[in-house]
């Protein structure tokens, strides 16, 4: 029995449309989902590559700081802790002297995948995270500087 004002060829033309409107929508929210959690690795990275720098840049040198030569960390010690710190997050992370051979600043970057969810559907398995840090060695009254 056909409805009154139906043609019998547009019979399921609806359903096609919702498929794709349906389909449409899944991946816009899968988009959202893994690009908002990438977002989320970033900011930890980025955390993580700071407190990273913190722990190098209280590696002292402390011969040389009893020598009178002023604040500098030690490379190695600051290297090895930074390393140890991020080892302990469960990350890679690679930490150099910016301002070489003034070891009084130190950086660090942090090297993450964020595993997706729902990208993985069309291959994608993981997105590349990078997170960076600083940390400037004071000494005294000093205005700091943000970089």
């Amino acid at each position: 029995m056909d409805e009154p004002g139906v043609n019998a060829r547009d019979r399921g033309s609806i359903s096609v449309m919702v498929a794709i409107t349906a389909v449409s929508l899944v991946a816009v929210v899968g988009l959202v989902l893994d690009f908002g959690g990438q977002l989320r690795a970033v900011e930890r990275a980025d955390a993580l590559a700071q407190e990273a720098a913190r722990v190098a840049g209280q590696q002292l040198d402390i011969a040389r700081l009893r020598a009178g030569d002023g604040y500098q960390v030690d490379a190695e010690q600051a290297r090895s802790a930074a390393r140890a710190y991020l080892a302990g997050q469960g990350v890679s992370g690679d930490v150099s002297f910016p301002e070489y051979p003034d070891l009084s600043e130190v950086s660090v970057t942090v090297t993450s995948t964020y595993p997706t969810a729902l990208l993985g559907l069309v291959g994608i398995t993981s997105l590349s995270v990078q997170g960076h840090g600083k940390a400037t060695l004071l000494h005294g009254i000093t205005e700091g500087t943000t970089g």
